[in-house]
């Protein structure tokens, strides 16, 4: 009785411990500084931001004006655009195996097209509002708003597994433009300056990046709306993010507070 009573005590011992150890090890706290900024246009209502292959690209939202594009991130110069048919609000995309992969707000639709010609290929229907979207070479990751993360199956679109993201123990929702860097999912909280950085394995919020004050007074206009975009390039190890109707992106890197 009195051995099962010590291993109780210990295994309590270790609970409490470790218990004391999450709660004592909240999120980092990181500002940015501004390496490089980079042309974008005011008129992009930017859902999804990626590179591939040395080429950023870029959903646009808005029903009649969204579209698909390749561009040039030193100049801004389009180098292929896909309108999407009006009745769509185009929301977050990545590509994974040459295929670009578009999600829809409203319309539980997500489109598929060749990344070489944007010829549509597929479709795929979910039952969700679609928010962002990005990849971990292998398989989906999806936003919709919620505290949710959606693992998807790229070849049939099914919901592999889902996890629920928290910070400090408590559902953070708003989960938007959505970017896989070094093995973490970065996420835009919708309508904040902040980027989060997320542990796919738990949800956890391990870092949150305060980006106020990023786009300066004098470069607003009565189109700009709140930060979104978020694309690493690893080739060249860098993070460039922007927003809605921004003129410009910024390359950033990370200083913890």
């Amino acid at each position: 009785m009195l051995f099962m009573l010590k291993n109780f005590l210990y295994l309590l011992t270790i609970l409490l411990f470790t218990t004391v150890v999450a709660v004592a090890q909240p999120p980092k706290q990181y500002t940015y500084k501004v390496v490089r900024s980079y042309p974008h246009s005011i008129n992009a209502y930017t859902q999804g931001l990626f590179f591939y292959n040395g080429a950023l690209y870029e959903s646009s939202g808005q029903y009649g004006y969204s579209n698909f594009k390749k561009s040039n991130l030193s100049n801004g110069k389009i180098l292929q655009i896909l309108n999407i048919p009006r009745q769509y609000f185009a929301e977050g995309a990545c590509v994974l195996n040459n295929k670009i992969y578009v999600l829809t707000w409203q319309e539980h639709k997500c489109f598929v097209y060749d990344v070489h010609t944007f010829r549509e290929i597929g479709t795929f229907q979910y039952p969700t509002e679609g928010w962002g979207l990005t990849t971990d070479g292998k398989q989906l990751i999806m936003s919709d708003g919620s505290e949710h993360l959606y693992i998807r199956d790229p070849n049939t679109f099914a919901e592999i597994r889902r996890i629920t993201v928290t910070n400090n123990n408590r559902p953070l929702r708003y989960l938007n433009e959505l970017e896989y860097i070094n093995g973490e999912i970065w996420a835009n909280v919708y309508t904040s300056n902040y980027i989060v950085r997320i542990n796919p394995d738990n949800g956890k919020v391990t870092g949150v990046i305060d980006l106020a004050n990023l786009l300066p007074r004098n470069l607003r206009t009565s189109k700009t709306d709140v930060l979104n975009g978020i694309a690493y390039d690893e080739a060249h190890k860098r993070i460039v993010v922007t927003g809605k109707n921004w003129s410009k992106m910024y390359e950033i890197t990370l200083q913890e507070k």
